[in-house]
């Protein structure tokens, strides 16, 4: 099934005082008085400084104490304006969130050029998929989803205060992380036991939501990320157009066609290459696991990357006996037919094209997760760089929640 997302972001505002060593610096015209305590002084307290001669520092005069911000206040202020940011985000959020016509069908809901059965079919609105209501006439409502603007047979669909319930469970709530090497920690403090790392531009499903952290999903287990470190934001399905139904059938027919046929030559530039062997195995063991499919290079791909299981996890690594991450370990895979993936599980995420659902997965599929990504292999297993721990083992495929399906082949 086509899946075009959208993605709902409130952005945090939040006022920023810089305090380094013993260095204090205020000033009351910032644009922030409405959040800082007022005084209307301008004074650095360096190293060395006692309150006894800030009155030669300022001419003589005498300064109200309290007019001086400590670093408590500074704490406190800002906690202040993030919760402030953070509620209002939430409330736009729900507004947007009444506004939306979400689809309640077993599998789409034809979106048609005017409001009535006669109107000419122009797009698909899929199942859990959202739009923008516009108006309602007759009992149709008039969208705008994507690039489709039409009308949806209302009993099909939800909005209004139901799509506001509705929206929070169809809807995914993704962290895409902002830096690299961000730490994810086991309780929302830096003063935590670190679970792991995750890279630049990952995406993590959200789980819990405070003022400053965020708990996430990863391959280590749920852990907390600073909220600094990330942008928040829920995706959508979205309608698709007849025209871009069609570009995509023939998109994805022509990049199918490409990597078999890149596929093919590896194999036969391979064919004479000794087999890899693994280290010990973890997980499940390989040698229980049958695959088998109708999609014979997604075969090859997957008995090819069971070969390594047991060999390390080494995170930003790409050797398939040496050491790789994840997404290293897709790539380095699916390299060796010809195929070029890019280093990065939030990327594979847009790989290939979509399969609509673990039942309807083959051999060679990519299984993206929150912040991972691994090769299905067949009868409901993986196969996956997991953890600097497990290594590269095999697991069952809904050992957590699957993100998105994608074939290559």
């Amino acid at each position: 099934m086509f899946r075009r997302t959208i993605k709902a972001t409130a952005y945090a505002l939040s006022a920023v005082l810089l305090c380094t060593g013993l260095n204090l610096q205020t000033y009351a015209a910032t644009g922030i008085s409405s959040v800082l305590p007022s005084g209307g002084i301008n004074i650095a307290l360096d190293n060395g400084t006692t309150l006894e001669n800030l009155q030669d520092q300022t001419n003589g005069k005498d300064i109200e104490l309290e007019n001086m911000v400590s670093a408590q206040q500074v704490d406190e202020a800002k906690a202040a304006a993030t919760a402030q940011a953070i509620a209002r985000e939430k409330a736009q959020e729900e507004e947007m969130f009444k506004n939306l016509v979400i689809a309640q069908v077993n599998a789409y809901v034809n979106v048609r050029n005017l409001p009535g059965e006669s109107g000419d079919v122009v797009g698909k609105l899929y199942n859990n998929s959202v739009g923008t209501f516009l108006a309602e006439e007759n009992g149709w409502y008039k969208i705008r989803s994507g690039n489709v603007t039409g009308y949806v047979k209302g009993e099909f669909c939800v909005t209004g205060e139901e799509a506001i319930t509705l929206a929070r469970t169809v809807g995914t709530r993704i962290a895409s992380v902002t830096c690299d090497g961000l730490y994810v920690r086991k309780e929302p403090s830096t003063d935590s036991k670190i679970l792991g790392m995750v890279a630049f531009e990952d995406d993590l499903l959200v789980l819990e939501e405070t003022d400053t952290w965020v708990r996430v999903d990863t391959e280590e287990g749920e852990g907390w990320v600073s909220r600094e470190f990330v942008d928040l934001h829920t995706e959508f399905v979205q309608a698709e157009s007849k025209e871009e139904e069609e570009a995509r059938l023939a998109k994805e027919a022509a990049d199918r066609q490409r990597a078999r046929e890149a596929a093919r030559q590896a194999q036969a530039a391979q064919a004479q290459t000794t087999t890899p062997q693994g280290g010990s195995s973890h997980g499940i063991d390989p040698s229980s696991v049958t695959i088998s499919g109708d999609n014979e290079m997604g075969v090859a791909v997957a008995n090819y990357a069971v070969q390594f299981v047991g060999n390390p996890y080494v995170w930003g690594g790409t050797s398939l006996t040496n050491g790789a991450d994840c997404s290293g370990f897709v790539m380095s895979v699916y390299a060796n037919f010809g195929v070029s993936l890019p280093h990065s599980s939030s990327a594979d995420r847009k790989q290939g094209y979509a399969v609509d659902g673990l039942e309807n997965a083959q051999p060679g599929d990519l299984i993206c997760y929150s912040g991972h990504v691994a090769l299905y292999i067949g009868d409901g297993n993986i196969v996956h760089a997991s953890t600097k721990k497990t290594g590269i083992i095999i697991s069952k495929a809904d050992y957590k929640k699957i993100l998105a399906i994608r074939r290559i082949f």
